[in-house]
């Protein structure tokens, strides 16, 4: 995110949720001052997923004396299904605290640092840290499913060549003029090769 006086943008959609601080007034009147758009306040923790899930938020950010479980418990499902940059002012400087928060997918943890000038520059790290984090998980699951599919590859063309007796060269062509044949990845075919001897030869 660029370091920009224009920063936060007029359009961010903000959710707030309020976890017993009491300081939701001042977060929302500065959001407003710097032109976000507050979608509304979320008081009950069972409602955050809910919320996210409808409103769709560009930002959460929690105001919190002291992280309660099932507040963390809620950001961690957000975090997993509908991952979003979440900031955390707390009143808790305990690094246990902070340790689960940010294991819940909190962006930024800020300690007794809720002043009206802070808020913009918070904003702008927590929203560079989680595009940054989502960057590098879609890259380790990339990764993850490219061995998935050389591990399905190897797999398949050792079916091949212990039922049709080919050897590994042959294997491999036969399952690369399948996948061209029926126009889908080479890894998707293997997994078919694998399913089908599953059921021919189970066990």
């Amino acid at each position: 995110m660029p370091d920009s006086p224009d920063f936060p943008p007029p359009s961010l959609r903000v959710l707030l949720i309020d976890d017993g601080a009491h300081r939701i007034a001042l977060i929302r009147d500065e959001l407003t001052r710097l032109g976000c758009e507050v979608l509304g306040v979320v008081e009950l923790a069972t409602l955050i997923h809910d919320c996210v899930q409808r409103l769709k938020p560009d930002v959460v950010i929690v105001d919190s004396e002291s992280p309660t479980r099932d507040t963390v418990e809620m950001l961690a499902t957000v975090s997993e299904t509908l991952p979003r940059p979440v900031v955390m002012f707390s009143e808790d400087g305990s690094g246990e605290t902070m340790r689960r928060a940010l294991k819940a997918g909190v962006s930024a943890y800020v300690v007794d640092g809720l002043r009206a000038e802070r808020l913009a520059p918070v904003l702008q790290v927590a929203i560079a840290r989680f595009e940054q984090d989502l960057a590098l998980r879609q890259e380790l699951g990339r990764a993850q499913a490219q061995l998935a599919g050389r591990k399905s590859v190897e797999r398949a063309k050792g079916i091949l060549m212990s039922e049709l007796g080919l050897d590994e060269d042959a294997a491999y062509k036969r399952l690369r003029r399948l996948a061209m044949d029926r126009g889908e990845p080479l890894a998707a075919v293997a997994d078919r090769v694998i399913d089908a001897h599953s059921l021919l030869r189970p066990g």
